[in-house]
């Protein structure tokens, strides 16, 4: 039996953004939950998060719950300081997955995102949205027990239901970059090593993840940038499906105007997670995640 490859965990430290709060919000005269919802609004909370950060770039959306709400996922909308989450789950079984409706992008709160984005970019904005995947989409939609017993006695019919998942992500960023966004960025909180266990990370690594980065970067052309968050990054290097690239640009560099800079010469980084507001590579070395 092959030895289990030992995966690194990446330890995040994302502290700098407060998120949507009373600081970030003063003066604006948004009423929430309904802020969350509408596009004008989602630029006024946009622009507010960037100037508090001092970030370079305008983060949509602001929760994980965009994508599973759009195949008829509940949503509890919270207020200015918790913000959307998942309400009470609606499927059972791989099947009720799989009876989910595609993404209708032209309504919903999905609609309004996108519309957002366009509207930062034609307002000369840089844009990044941000796209969950699916054990965060799943354990929306079910007990997240539920899910963990799933794959481990349905495990292809898992696969189906990721597969799934991934295919509507990919006409998420189609539509993301049509409205002029210029980077994605994956994340998966429910699918991480501290959540899942290094053999199903392994497995999820192996039967999503890298089969699915391969698709996206297809779907990232030279006005686009796919960050990958660093604990996935990680897990696809220590299984052997991807590994790292060097663009040296030989002096300390801003981490997202650099990756912007090398737009166009490389498709996926993973060494930093984008929500740290100021990062910065003392070293300049950007590292690109090339896949095998």
């Amino acid at each position: 039996m092959a030895e289990q490859p030992k995966i690194r965990d990446f330890i995040c430290d994302y502290s700098n953004s407060v998120g949507v709060s009373a600081e970030v919000t003063q003066g604006l005269d948004l009423e929430f939950p309904d802020a969350y919802k509408h596009r004008e609004t989602m630029v006024k909370l946009a622009l507010a998060i960037k100037e508090y950060n001092h970030d370079g770039f305008a983060l949509l959306p602001f929760c994980r719950t965009v994508e599973m709400e759009a195949v008829g996922g509940n949503v509890n909308f919270g207020d200015a300081n918790t913000g959307p989450r998942s309400a009470a789950p609606i499927c059972e079984s791989p099947e009720d997955f799989l009876a989910l409706p595609d993404i209708d992008f032209s309504q919903g709160r999905i609609r309004e995102v996108l519309e957002a984005c366009r509207m930062l970019a034609d307002a000369g904005e840089h844009v990044c949205l941000e796209i969950a995947g699916p054990w965060t989409q799943m354990q929306s939609l079910m007990e997240s027990r539920k899910v963990i017993k799933m794959q481990r006695k349905q495990p292809e019919a898992t696969i189906a239901v990721m597969n799934k998942i991934g295919e509507q992500l990919l006409h998420y960023v189609d539509e993301a970059r049509a409205c002029g966004v210029e980077i994605i960025t994956y994340s998966d909180s429910a699918g991480s090593l501290e959540i899942l266990s290094p053999k199903l990370m392994e497995w999820s690594t192996r039967e999503f993840t890298h089969p699915f980065m391969k698709k996206l970067v297809k779907h990232i052309d030279d006005t686009m940038v796919l960050q990958l968050c660093p604990k996935f990054a990680y897990a696809l290097i220590d299984t052997g499906l991807a590994d790292v690239k060097i663009h040296d640009l030989g002096q300390k560099v801003d981490f997202f105007e650099a990756i912007l800079q090398l737009r166009g010469q490389l498709k996926i980084v993973g060494q930093a997670c984008i929500k740290n507001s100021g990062i910065s590579i003392a070293n300049g070395k950007i590292r690109e995640l090339v896949l095998a």
